[in-house]
């Protein structure tokens, strides 16, 4: 005797979606859920571990492979642990509401095991199931996937628990039936076609750091006659993009305002702090945030007043590399310069006084730009490579430079 199998009945994980094509479909999916569905890429490039694993663990890994780059000796797998930090941060309540991390684009080499019918008529909304052991591959946002491996293996380490971490969901999507040609256009696609933020204006969009919480502080200290009105000087600041053109009605970008609070801070060593994170805790030596605080944003405050006609004119004061030197210089009337003359607030505003600030080759050219054959000047060298050579001229009035930028 025999009795028949179940033919309706599927095991697996469950997932609730809804669809956006044919072949994928997005929802959120629990912590512990995603990590057995999408093993550790770590321990997945780990030849001894692989060679103890299981055989679905294995055939993953293979499939892996054929679409995803790897993480050892790479920048992405140096990201895993400030990653995994950020987000344990993030669980712990340390960024309130802002914080986030980006959808994990998945995809299943084969097909679902199971799809219900519309849980709800008309929405779309559909569970499916995904079979024990079915080839997950996150082709886009595994350096995150990774991290929540590296969380929920060690929670103590990085100030969690698992009871917090049993309680997070994370948005996903989900490709299926898709050949690996087609989950490699994809992972290209993602990595390749979108345009990458420019560094420093990503740097100046992070409201943890203090360089940017300083730029907004000097920013609101400061009010100037612009255009027959007196206004806050953060309505002249262009938050948005890399660098201003002849159309904006901004006068400065909040990137360069940075620059020359962090050279301001740190003097010569800022330059290479312009795309990096600030943190208070980073501070000189001796120094307290509000310290800081109180120092800079009263000095730079002045400057900017100072400067203001100057870059209402668009002249070369404007430029990232000018407003490093700027700040380099203003570094020496800080108090806490290690190295070269102090400054009196008086005695720096005297230096700035005698600069020609036309943007004209025979000022600038060679300092803080480079001119064509035409005479044209480019100022995109940047901070890092022209904010030196730019504090110089401010500082060293006798100079080579220092004369040139004065027209003398």
């Amino acid at each position: 005797m025999s009795i028949t199998m179940p033919t309706a009945a599927v095991e697996g994980i469950q997932l609730t979606v809804t669809p956006f094509r044919a072949d994928a479909v997005v929802g959120t999916i629990g912590l512990p859920a995603l990590l057995q569905l999408v093993p550790s890429p770590k321990v997945e490039e780990d030849r001894r571990a692989m060679k103890f694993s299981p055989g679905a663990i294995r055939r993953h890994a293979e499939i892996r492979s054929l679409v995803q780059r790897t993480l050892k000796a790479s920048q992405k797998g140096r990201n895993v642990a400030s990653y995994a930090r950020y987000i344990a941060s993030g669980i712990n309540g340390d960024f309130g509401s802002g914080w986030s991390t980006p959808p994990i684009t998945l995809w299943l080499a084969d097909d679902p095991g199971a799809v219900s019918d519309e849980l709800v008529p008309g929405s779309g909304i559909r569970r499916i199931t995904l079979l024990a052991g079915s080839p997950v591959v996150a082709i886009d946002g595994e350096t995150q996937v990774t991290a929540l491996h590296e969380l929920y293996d060690d929670p103590d380490r990085y100030g969690t628990t698992y009871q917090q971490l049993n309680t997070v969901r994370l948005p996903f999507e989900l490709y299926w039936g898709l050949g690996v040609e087609d989950a490699r256009q994809i992972f290209y696609d993602r990595n390749v076609e979108g345009v990458s933020v420019d560094k420093n204006l990503a740097m100046s969009m992070d409201q943890r750091d203090f360089g940017t919480q300083l730029a907004h502080r000097v920013a609101e200290a400061v009010k100037v006659e612009h255009d027959g009105e007196m206004v806050p000087f953060t309505r002249l600041v262009q938050s948005r993009k890399r660098q201003l053109t002849k159309t904006d009605p901004e006068l400065v970008t909040l990137s360069a305002l940075r620059v020359l609070v962090v050279t301001t801070i740190y003097g010569r060593p800022g330059l290479a702090l312009s795309s990096a994170t600030v943190r208070a805790d980073d501070l000189p030596a001796g120094l307290t945030a509000e310290q800081v605080r109180r120092r800079v944003v009263p000095l730079l405050s002045g400057l900017l007043t100072q400067l203001h006609p100057q870059l209402a004119g668009r002249s070369a004061a404007s430029a990232p590399a000018v407003l490093a030197g700027i700040g380099i210089a203003a570094h020496q009337a800080t108090g806490w310069a290690t190295t070269g003359l102090p400054l009196a607030d008086a005695d720096l505003s005297d230096l700035l006084a005698g600069v020609r600030w036309e943007r004209e080759a025979r000022y600038w050219d060679g300092v803080a730009a480079s001119a064509n054959a035409a005479g044209v000047l480019n100022f995109g060298g940047g901070a890092k490579d022209s904010g030196g050579r730019v504090a110089d001229a401010i500082l060293y009035p006798d100079s080579e430079s220092g004369r040139k930028i004065r027209g003398r």
